[in-house]
């Protein structure tokens, strides 16, 4: 029978101060889950109509080392205390038994009162009970600063010594790769469309890729030399399916202008009116008079950086030129806003469809031209463009040769074997999934 004096008055207090450091660990434990599960974008939201708990909770995850270094510490202060007291009180009930008794007590306790109970409340509204949680927390977090640091410090240092570095700016997730898997895994579940996935992803890739990318080829390019007559560069420029045509004189890379054909238009229009159309007046004309000056950009500047130069200059169209100042090729501000949004076809415009042909075996006859990027989207596969451009730039770059007609390789899950071939360029490809 056991002595009623051991349950004096000092039990009860140690009882009560364990029930209390129970109720912090859970406390810890519900606000680390809660502030970690939280969606900043959400917060933002509810900071912006004046939720001060949600701006709070957006300052105190700021910084996640320091705060889950912080919890973390708090968490294991009051977890090792709270054992301890156990230890003790029932070390003086039970005597020898009582420290096999205290970790079986205390681990049910901390497991299903300081860990599982409150995270499962805290991660049902991640949101809701962070911005709750966020003012206490950011002053343990304040209170914590220089032990966090100094731990912080001596971490890296042993990381150091075994070879690995640490970036102290670096976030845990980023934020371009954190949409990207949110919009996947909707994607896979049916809840995002294919074509909103593909828009988003294209907007947020804009400053990861550079014009050289999607420019059209200098050999693609429809070019008129500004020596011609005046009626003839107007002939051109109406059986042509652009509106604007870049000049050149003596050599085509050798641009000197970039005539609208509205402009010609109405210079023409103008000498019509003037009654002074006839062939002196034709002979005399002068094309560059009413061309535009050509706008040069460099082959590596980001889609993003280009589209606002375009919206800033209010133009949309580009010569793209290479480091020694050679022509590329030229990029359109449609060009960029097709990688957004997908094909924006006209009546002049060859249908993306046309360039994938599907075959009764599985197979796909595409064209070699055909970027990676339209190909990967038309199919949601991921056939990687880091090295080329084209499917058949990807060709070449794997076999590291110009193949022949009727040459197979297989590479990254696909069969490729070149159908077609104009001069030392892959025109068709028929690409199978392995």
């Amino acid at each position: 029978m056991m002595d009623s004096s051991l349950f004096d008055g000092v039990f009860w207090v140690t009882a009560g101060a364990i029930m209390v450091l129970l109720v912090l660990s859970g406390f810890f434990s519900g606000s680390e889950t809660a502030l970690t599960a939280a969606s900043r974008g959400k917060l933002r939201s509810a900071a912006d109509k004046g939720s001060r708990g949600a701006k709070r909770a957006l300052e105190v995850t700021e910084d996640n080392e320091r705060l889950i270094g912080s919890v973390l510490l708090g968490n294991n202060v009051v977890n090792i205390l709270a054992t301890s007291l156990a230890t003790a009180l029932l070390t003086k009930v039970f005597g020898q038994n009582g420290v096999a008794a205290a970790t079986l007590i205390m681990t049910l306790l901390v497991l299903v009162f300081a860990e599982v109970l409150p995270k499962t409340y805290a991660i049902t509204n991640p949101e809701k009970v962070a911005s709750q949680v966020a003012a206490p927390i950011g002053i343990i977090v304040y209170v914590f600063a220089p032990i966090v640091s100094a731990v912080r410090f001596f971490v890296r240092g042993v990381l150091f010594l075994f070879g690995v570095r640490t970036d102290p700016d670096s976030h845990i997730l980023a934020v371009r790769e954190e949409i990207a898997g949110a919009l996947q895994l909707g994607h896979s579940e049916g809840i995002v469309e294919k074509e909103d996935r593909d828009r988003i992803l294209g907007a947020l890739d804009l400053n990861e890729r550079a014009v050289e990318e999607i420019m059209l080829h200098r050999s693609g390019i429809e070019v008129i030399d500004a020596d011609l007559p005046a009626q003839e560069i107007l002939a051109r420029c109406l059986q042509s399916q652009h509106s604007r045509l870049p000049l050149y004189k003596d050599d085509h890379e050798n641009i000197v202008g970039v005539i609208h054909a509205k402009d010609l238009l109405r210079a023409m229009y103008k000498l019509l009116l003037g009654g002074t159309v006839d062939t002196k007046a034709l002979a005399d004309f002068d094309i560059l008079s009413v061309a535009m000056d050509a706008y040069f950009v460099p082959e590596t500047t980001t889609l993003g950086d280009q589209m606002r130069e375009f919206l800033r200059r209010k133009t949309h169209f580009a010569l793209v030129v290479d480091e020694y100042g050679g022509l590329q090729g030229l990029i359109t501000l449609e060009d960029i806003l097709e990688e957004i949004v997908g094909e924006i076809a006209d009546e002049f415009d060859e249908d993306e469809t046309d360039q994938i042909e599907a075959t009764s075996d599985g197979a796909f006859i595409v064209e070699g031209g055909m970027t990676l990027r339209d190909l990967n989207r038309a199919h949601d596969w991921s056939l990687p463009d880091e090295e080329a451009n084209t499917v058949a730039g990807l060709v070449i770059h794997e076999a590291q040769m110009i193949p022949v007609v009727g040459q197979v390789f297989s590479f990254h899950g696909f069969r490729f074997e070149v159908l077609e071939k104009e001069e030392n360029r892959i025109a068709a490809l028929k690409i199978r999934p392995l």
